[in-house]
């Protein structure tokens, strides 16, 4: 009876710092605690109107703590053929956008996803398609691709918006997951 006691007190004394860890983000480890505040905001939103208006405009507007500095560096240079498309920019705005994105990166961030991405990408590699970063690829390696390319409300894995209900918020959480057609997807 003494046992059950004090393993009781010790549950009710202790229950706030186990259960975050227990049952809270499976990215989320004890000794986060500066970094707790950061799990709601994955990484870093994008509050920047021009960003939003000139980069959101054909795609969701990518946070920048999704790719180092040096893949937001050569995305930036090759605007002329952005991934098929023209999406030049006038000196300004070209070096603004260049601006926030080298000054919010993955490397340079400290909101916990985004140190995740920057950690996953080898030094020597200049990745400019977040879905072909290993981190990336380890988080959707569940997700049956026809889930996503055989969707017409997805299409493709680049459109994060479509499934990541608080993507614009900067939250990719597994919980807030939602495959339009398929339901919440929790692996």
């Amino acid at each position: 009876m003494k046992n059950t006691l004090a393993i009781t007190a010790v549950i009710f004394t202790f229950g706030f710092v186990i259960l975050p860890v227990v049952w809270g983000d499976d990215d989320f480890r004890w000794g986060e605690m500066e970094e707790y505040k950061h799990r709601i905001n994955d990484v870093t939103t994008v509050a920047d109107p021009v960003y939003k208006e000139e980069c959101g405009s054909c795609h969701v507007a990518y946070p920048p703590g999704l790719l180092p500095a040096r893949s937001w560096g050569k995305v930036m240079l090759e605007l002329e053929n952005h991934f098929g498309d023209n999406a030049e920019l006038d000196v300004e705005t070209h070096q603004l956008i260049t601006k926030l994105l080298l000054t919010n990166s993955a490397d340079k961030s400290d909101y916990r996803r985004s140190k995740k991405f920057s950690r996953s990408i080898n030094f020597n590699e200049v990745p400019v398609r977040i879905s072909e970063t290993p981190y990336f690829k380890h988080e959707h390696d569940e997700i049956p691709a026809h889930f996503v390319t055989a969707n017409p409300k997805v299409n493709s894995f680049s459109q994060c918006d479509a499934c990541h209900e608080k993507a614009e918020q900067g939250s990719f959480n597994e919980h807030d997951v939602r495959i339009p057609g398929y339901g919440r997807w929790d692996d």
